[in-house]
This record gives C-alpha cells, sequence and structure tokens, in this order.
C-alpha cells in the first residue's frame, strides 16, 4: 500500500478512536418532578425547608438528546462512514495495484521469452532472465547486461569451485593437470565476462561509430571466454580421466557455455538493430 494512503488512514483511524472528552454533568440528566420545582412551592410548602435535593428522583426517562439530533454521535457516525470509504478506496487501489504489477511482471516475462527465441538455449534462457523479469522489465539494453551479469556470476562460481579441486589430494597426475588447466582456462573467461559487463555499462545511449565499437569489444570478449570454457572439457578427453571430478567440472563448464551463449545470442540481436 503506498505511504500516503497509510497517513491518511493512520490520521483518519487515530481521530475515530481518540476517547471524546466528556461532557459537563447537567441537571437535564436528571428527571425533575415538575410538581415539585421550587418555582410552585409556596412558603408555606412542607418540603421547602427540606433538603433541596430531596425533589431529585432517579431519572425516569433520562432528557438526552436523541441520536439524530446529538452532534458527538453524527460527528462519530460521520467519522465511521469516512473510514469505511476510506478502506474500500485503499482496497479498490490496491488491487488495481496489484493487478498493474501483475500485468507488468506478465509483460516482463512476455518480452524475455520472445526474446530468447534468438538464443540457442531458449528454454535455460527463460528460465535464467525471468528471476529478473522487474528489473529488465522490456528493455533491451536492460535485458543484454543482465544476461551477461547472469554468465559472470556462474562462470565465478564455477571458479571458485575449480580452485577448490586443485587443492585435493590424492587426484591423479593427469586429473591434477587437467584442473589446474580448467582453472586458467575459467579465470580467463571470468576477466573477459567482467570487461564485458564494464563495456556495456560504458557504452551508455552511445550511437553510431561508437556503439559499434562497444559492442563489437563484448562480442571479441564474450567470443573468447566461450572458446576458454570449450579448452576446459577437452582437456578431460579420454577414458583414462572418466570419474566424478570431469563430471562435475564438465557439468559446470557446459552451464557456464550456454548461458553465455545466451548472452551472446541477444548482445548479437541487440548490435544489429542500432
Amino acid at each position: 500500500m503506498p505511504t500516503w494512503q497509510l497517513d491518511i488512514l493512520s490520521v483518519i483511524l487515530y481521530t475515530e478512536y481518540t476517547p471524546t472528552p466528556p461532557a459537563q454533568v447537567s441537571t437535564e440528566h436528571w428527571a425533575i418532578n415538575p410538581s415539585s420545582r421550587r418555582s410552585d412551592l409556596s412558603p408555606n410548602h412542607p418540603s421547602i425547608n427540606s433538603n433541596p435535593f430531596s425533589t431529585l428522583s432517579p431519572p425516569t426517562h433520562q432528557a438526552t438528546l436523541q441520536p439524530k439530533e446529538d452532534p458527538i454521535f453524527l460527528s462519530n457516525m460521520a467519522k465511521s462512514s469516512l473510514v469505511l470509504l476510506l478502506l474500500a478506496i485503499l482496497y479498490i487501489a490496491g488491487t488495481a495495484t496489484s493487478a498493474s504489477t501483475t500485468s507488468s511482471s506478465a509483460s516482463a516475462t512476455n518480452f524475455i521469452k520472445a526474446s530468447c527465441t534468438a538464443t540457442t538455449y531458449p528454454a535455460l534462457c527463460v528460465q535464467s532472465l525471468s528471476l529478473y523479469a522487474t528489473s529488465i522489465n522490456q528493455s533491451p539494453r536492460q535485458l543484454i547486461q543482465t544476461a551477461l551479469a547472469v554468465s559472470l556470476d556462474k562462470a565465478q562460481s564455477t571458479k571458485t569451485f575449480v580452485y577448490k579441486l586443485t587443492k585435493f589430494k590424492g587426484v591423479k597426475p593427469r586429473e591434477k593437470a587437467a584442473i589446474k588447466d580448467c582453472f586458467e582456462e575459467i579465470d580467463d573467461t571470468v576477466d573477459r565476462l567482467a570487461k564485458s559487463v564494464k563495456e556495456l555499462k560504458n557504452m551508455g545511449s552511445s550511437k553510431g561509430s561508437d556503439f559499434q565499437w562497444h559492442i563489437s569489444n563484448v562480442q571479441t570478449w564474450i567470443s573468447a571466454g566461450l572458446t576458454d570454457e570449450n579448452t576446459c572439457v577437452d582437456g578431460f578427453a579420454g577414458k583414462a580421466l572418466n570419474g566424478r571430478i570431469k563430471n562435475s567440472i564438465k557439468a559446470r563448464f557446459v552451464h557456464v557455455e550456454r548461458v553465455t551463449s545466451n548472452a551472446l545470442a541477444l548482445i548479437n540481436k541487440f548490435g544489429s538493430k542500432y
């Protein structure tokens, strides 16, 4: 719920539930027997010298204003009606906002799905980018920046994983050499993807030759990163290196290669339109 709506509601509720100061006590709340009014008593009336309050009897018909004439009652009624009206307005506004947000999110997701048809792995593309639909919205520039950032994130986590493998003991010499090579390759990939992310940011709203220059740099670095990833997997070729380490590294590198390939495809499409 928007902040201004909460502020208005707080003020109204405070006014509604703040106790109303008690009214001044009035003798009108007591029923006075008309036949016993002092103005009607003669000097010789037996009660003239008695307790003056003896003529007051417990209220039989309390002389209060009728609800429709009581200003306090009317004020509270007005406040209650205003609160109910405000709550109804806030509910409708909240429903409209929720519907608007849902509609915007659906439009962003559809935009991502349509864009991912240009990639080699569209299902993976949609899966990896839909999480960021709100920030992507329907911006082609934000789409490629997010796709590249996802690739960099996957490459960094893979680099950390491979680094831990280089510290394992009891690994076969050939496996250890292959792991070391993979670490160097993924390190290069991370460096190139990081430079690409920075290049896209520096591109800003460049146009013409400047725009193409930035895009060309990004395309070159991403392509080189893809080569590094493939080189790592190739280093585990042969049955002698089959095993859990090879399978784990291969699975991670293949995933990085695919999200990076998707990012490059989106960037190529973006670059061709400008």
